[in-house]
């Protein structure tokens, strides 16, 4: 209707400008428009008498229109756009023909319901005005004979790649567009905003052509599982999982390790298409290396059950972790603490416990020389934890040395540290006046009054505490607010003055109707400060039944965090734990010496094994510009667990060693996220100076190609006085004029 009325199609009105072909200034139009609502205007003040001030103006005001729009054509109104010269131009059309392709609605696949639609609607109207060239695309970019000559599906999407290599293999400025036909499941995790703009920098527009449902029904997704790759023997470990589903409703997520299951939980689902986030405790187990299978059971009817499972190894190595906890006087949070650790294999809890001013009492030491002196005097003694706790100590106990001892130790060997509340600690300690105030997550005020309180609290859940595993008693976000709410109050509780820039508060105390934070956490360098309010989360534990496991799960969360945090001499690491439908791990060992500086000219060497059979060795080699980095990749082509270990050794001394584990499989990458992802579609069309496109709206793909800026180009002039919107205006005009006479009895 609108090419009927206005002669041309709306985007052609968009994309050129307006001109009067006539060449008169447009000034004289004005003036004659003027001059011409003048002469109406006495006319009819003189021939009018009895027809009043606003019947005369209705009928002045339709004359005066009628007038300007025939001067106006006479002026010839114009367009003038710059279009693709036809058959000098060329388009290049990349159809996805990815495995995520072949799923469909109705009986029929998305690359099918594609074909026939450019082949009926898309590629014979592109033809009657440039040569277009076809490519097909899933790992690589294959040039098409026709377009009912597909490939077989292809395992991975790469649709930046398919792009670069058209635009970068075009020998002439002749190409006009590129027609991007795909889902937009864009799976090798290189089209970034940086491969974005490059693409865009070749000035040729992408118009895109979506196929396939945003929202795909009656299907589950457990779209990611975030588990940390490294465990401890006997521990308990967070996985979170995130849940893609159309519908709510619940959901049955399963835990294996091999054939064994290690947990099983109903994750209810919002009655919403969406992402659900739950979290599942796992028992780690003895040393060695967990193959764990997340799987959600199949819906009824599920079409897509390759998706319902994700596989995540986890190297657990035979170690423990050490937390070192100086206390300046026995309390029973002391007492608490130690016993909520007892039996725990995973992390060691040395004490020093002051008894009197210069004499200590010493729990958990692995030998009589540990800590026989108390608090280590060299910073490589005290590197040799991974966690430090200070209870009611305070700072003038230690020297300045030590004191920044404390301060690198989480700035740069990585460690974490916790500080308790007491009449000893925190401001009331002196710790302010210190450098180990730098690392704190909060401000302590100066303490011209005792910060410290024997008041009741109450702790509170935050929304950050919500979230995290160190605060989960329970596994559902309102069970876990529940199991919180219950806990008796504590008994004391030490002031501060606020958290710094960047400080999250897992837990609040409430005091007397007002919050103030009590459990805070912040990032300092390379490690982790925390601070803990009170002395007294003992009172749980004594005011609650012997067989509830509150405070000892509390704790025993927290000290796996502070202990686990901390780095090695020698970490291995690589870009993925779970490699799928890819073959090659790229590997990254950090190296430090005793005191946790890097540690250059080392020799790396990583042995592979899959399973329990050697599969090769590399060495790493420096990253120039990072000290102490080094860098190697493996070729895994077959499926399976792949273990690595790391020595690094210098001048004949081994620095340490590491592990790390991978995961390989094939035929999986192209059963997850197989909805249409339109966003990307769309920001990719945005970007190059395209459009995206529906099949439906097909028809209108090629008058956008021809107005591309790209390619070669002609000037064309279109001329607009012969609108039938315009005749039908005037006639209008003139009837109107005619009906309102009639009706006043003037004709």
């Amino acid at each position: 209707m609108f090419e009927f009325l206005f002669k041309y199609s709306a985007a052609t009105f968009e994309r050129a400008d307006f001109t009067f072909a006539s060449g008169w200034p447009v000034g004289l139009l004005i003036v004659l428009i003027l001059l011409g609502a003048a002469t109406i205007g006495y006319t009819l003040a003189r021939r009018g008498q009895g027809l009043g001030a606003a019947k005369l103006a209705a009928l002045g005001a339709l004359q005066t229109l009628m007038l300007a729009i025939v001067l106006t054509l006479v002026w010839r109104p114009a367009l003038v756009s710059q279009t693709l010269r036809p058959q000098e131009n060329s388009v290049a059309v990349l159809l996805d023909t990815s495995e995520s392709m072949s799923y469909g609605e109705g009986g029929q696949s998305r690359l099918q319901e594609a074909i026939a639609a450019l082949g009926s609607r898309g590629l014979p109207e592109l033809e009657q005005q440039f040569r277009v060239d076809l490519f097909s695309f899933a790992d690589d970019t294959l040039e098409l004979p026709a377009l009912n000559q597909v490939p077989a599906p292809g395992p991975v999407t790469r649709i930046g790649d398919a792009l670069l290599s058209v635009l970068r293999g075009v020998q002439s400025g002749a190409l006009a567009a590129v027609v991007l036909v795909s889902d937009g499941a864009d799976n090798s995790g290189t089209l970034d905003a940086a491969r974005i703009a490059e693409i865009a920098s070749f000035g040729v527009p992408v118009h895109t052509v979506g196929v396939g449902p945003e929202v795909i029904a009656n299907d589950l997704e457990l779209e990611d599982v975030s588990i940390p790759a490294i465990g401890l023997p006997g521990s308990t470990v967070t996985a979170q999982v995130s849940i893609r589903h159309a519908s709510g409703g619940e959901a049955a997520l399963k835990v294996y390790d091999g054939d064994a299951i290690l947990a099983s939980q109903t994750v209810r689902l919002p009655n919403r298409a969406g992402v659900t986030t739950a979290f599942v405790d796992i028992d780690v187990g003895k040393a060695g290396v967990r193959d764990l299978r997340f799987a959600l059971d199949a819906l009824p009817g599920e079409p897509n059950v390759v998706n319902n499972v994700q596989l995540r190894p986890m190297e657990v190595p035979e170690e423990r972790r050490h937390v070192l906890y100086i206390e300046g006087e026995p309390r029973w949070e002391y007492k608490f603490m130690r016993r909520a650790m007892d039996g725990n294999s995973a992390v060691r809890l040395a004490s020093l416990l002051r008894t009197t001013p210069n004499k200590f009492y010493r729990q958990g030491v692995e030998s009589p020389e540990e800590l026989l002196n108390g608090f280590p005097e060299d910073a490589e003694t005290l590197f040799k934890y991974d966690a430090l706790i200070i209870g009611s100590y305070e700072a003038a106990a230690l020297s300045v040395e030590q004191q920044n001892m404390i301060r690198d130790f989480v700035s740069r060997r990585g460690g974490s540290l916790l500080m308790l509340g007491g009449r000893r600690g925190l401001a009331d300690g002196g710790w302010g006046a210190t450098a180990v105030a730098e690392v704190l997550p909060v401000r302590l005020p100066n303490p011209e009054a005792p910060t410290f309180a024997r008041v009741p609290a109450k702790a509170r859940l935050t929304a950050e505490g919500r979230r995290s595993a160190i605060t989960r008693l329970a596994a559902e976000e309102a069970a876990n607010a529940a199991r919180w709410s219950e806990l008796p109050e504590i008994a004391d509780f030490q002031h501060v003055a606020g958290l710094k820039p960047g400080a999250v508060a897992l837990l609040e105390a409430e005091i007397q109707g007002k919050t103030e934070p009590l459990l805070v956490q912040q990032r300092y360098g390379q490690g982790n400060a925390y601070v803990l309010a009170t002395g007294g989360t003992w009172r749980w534990q004594m005011q609650l039944p012997h067989e509830d496991q509150r405070h000892e799960t509390f704790w025993r969360q927290l000290m796996q965090a502070l202990a686990t945090a901390a780095p090695r001499a020698v970490t291995l690491t690589a870009d993925h734990v779970f490699y799928g439908d890819e073959t090659t791990v790229r590997l990254r060992a950090e190296v430090k010496d005793g005191e946790f500086e890097p540690a250059d000219g080392a020799k790396v060497t990583v042995e592979a094994r899959q399973g329990v059979v050697p599969a090769g060795s590399i060495e790493l080699t420096p990253v120039p510009g990072e000290r102490g980095v080094y860098e190697g990749t493996f070729e895994a082509p077959d499926p399976g667990i792949y273990r690595f270990e790391a020595r690094a050794e210098r001048d004949g001394e081994t620095l340490g060693t590491a592990r790390f584990a991978v995961r390989r499989q094939d035929g999986v990458t192209e059963h997850f996220a197989v909805q249409q992802n339109r966003a990307l579609l769309e920001r990719l069309a945005a970007a190059t100076g395209g459009s995206y496109f529906t099949l439906g709206r097909l028809d209108k793909l090629p008058e956008a190609v021809r107005f591309s800026e790209a390619g070669i180009m002609e000037r064309q002039i279109l001329e607009l006085w012969n609108m039938p919107i315009l005749f039908l205006l005037l006639l209008a005009l003139k009837a109107g004029e005619w009906l309102l006479r009639l009706f006043w009895g003037r004709l």
